[in-house]
C-alpha cells in the first residue's frame, strides 16, 4: 500500500440515452470524510449509492462533487393550460365592457404567465434507470481518478517525510555524540560549578553540594529522550512502509516527538545540545506540516 494526500481534483463525463452528464470533484484537507454533493434536480436517486462508493474509496478529506446533466435531442413538448387561458379571456371579457381597448391577440395571450408550460418530453422509467446507473458508474470513475491524484501526491509527501525522519536520526546521534553530555564533561563542569560556590562562602555543606549535583546530573541526563526519539522515528517509518491512512497515526507521532525534544532542549546544559535540540525541534515542524496532508 502506498501513502494517499488528502487533495485531488477528477472529472468524468458520458452520455446515456438522451442524457449527457459530467462530474467534478476536487477534495482538500480534513480531519474526517465528509462528501458535499451538488445535484441536479430529478436525480436525488443517486445520492445514497454515491456517498456509499465515496466511503469505500476514501477514508479522509472534505470532498465537493458536482453533477451536471443535459438532455439532448429531445423536441420540448408545449402544453397550454386551459383553465389560466379562460380565466384570462373572462376577464378581458369583462373589462372590455368598462374599458374602450383592442380585443387580445393570441401572442399577447400566449406571452403572458402561466398560459403555457415547456417542458421536457416524458422519460420512461427504464431510461432514468439507466441513466442514473451510468451517473453512477461515471462517479465511481471520477473517483478513481481522484484516489490515483491523491496517491501521487501521496509518494512525493512520503518522499519528503523520510527525508525529515533521516535529519531526526543524524540529529539524534550528533546529540547522543556531543562532547558536552558526556559523563566526563559533565562531571568536570558540576565539579567547576561546586568549586566556585565553595570559593564564593564557606557557609556550603561541600557533602550536600555534591549530593546536590549528583542529582541534577541525573535530570539533566537526555539518554531518556534519545531513546524515545529513536523508537517514534522507527515507528513512523513502519507506517510510512506499510502504507495507507496513516495521517492520524503520524499525527500523533509528530505530536510525541515535539515534546521529547522539547524536553531535550529544557534539560540541555551546554550549548552545542541545545543547537541540536533547537535544529531538531525545526526539522520536528516540518515533519508535522506534512503530515497534515496526508489521508
Amino acid at each position: 500500500m502506498t501513502l494517499s494526500s488528502m487533495t485531488g481534483f477528477a472529472r468524468s463525463h458520458g452520455a446515456s440515452g438522451s442524457y449527457a452528464w459530467s462530474w467534478e470533484i476536487k477534495s482538500v484537507n480534513a480531519k474526517g470524510l465528509e462528501l458535499r454533493l451538488r445535484l441536479p434536480s430529478g436525480f436525488d436517486a443517486v445520492e445514497v449509492p454515491v456517498r456509499t462508493r465515496g466511503a469505500e474509496m476514501l477514508s479522509r478529506g472534505n470532498v465537493y462533487a458536482t453533477l451536471t446533466v443535459n438532455r439532448e435531442g429531445i423536441a420540448p413538448v408545449v402544453r397550454i393550460n386551459e383553465p389560466v387561458l379562460n380565466a384570462i379571456i373572462d376577464a378581458a371579457g369583462k373589462l372590455s365592457k368598462t374599458v374602450d381597448a383592442e380585443k387580445p391577440r393570441i401572442d399577447g395571450l400566449l406571452g403572458l404567465k402561466g398560459v403555457i408550460d415547456v417542458t421536457d418530453a416524458e422519460e420512461s422509467e427504464e431510461e432514468k434507470a439507466a441513466v442514473e446507473d451510468a451517473v453512477i458508474k461515471g462517479f465511481v470513475q471520477a473517483l478513481k481518478g481522484l484516489t490515483e491524484m491523491r496517491r501521487h501526491e501521496g509518494e512525493a509527501i512520503g518522499r519528503v517525510l523520510s527525508a525529515r525522519l533521516d535529519e531526526m536520526a543524524a540529529l539524534a546521534a550528533r546529540a547522543d555524540a556531543a562532547p558536552g553530555r558526556q559523563p566526563e564533561a559533565v562531571k568536570k563542569k558540576l565539579a567547576e560549578q561546586v568549586a566556585v560556590l565553595l570559593e564564593a562562602s564557606n557557609r556550603f555543606d561541600p557533602d550536600r553540594l555534591h549530593q546536590e549535583a549528583v542529582l541534577l546530573a541525573g535530570k539533566a541526563d537526555i539518554r531518556e529522550e534519545l531513546d524515545r526519539l529513536a523508537a517514534h522515528i522507527a515507528q513512523a517509518r513502519k507506517l510510512m512502509n506499510g502504507g495507507g491512512a496513516i495521517g492520524r497515526r503520524l499525527d500523533f507521532l509528530s505530536q510525541e516527538l515535539n515534546r521529547e525534544t522539547n524536553t531535550l532542549c529544557a534539560k540541555s546544559n551546554d550549548v552545542e545540545l541545545t543547537n541540536i535540540g533547537l535544529e531538531l525541534k525545526s526539522v520536528v515542524e516540518q515533519f508535522r506540516e506534512q503530515v497534515q496532508n496526508l489521508e
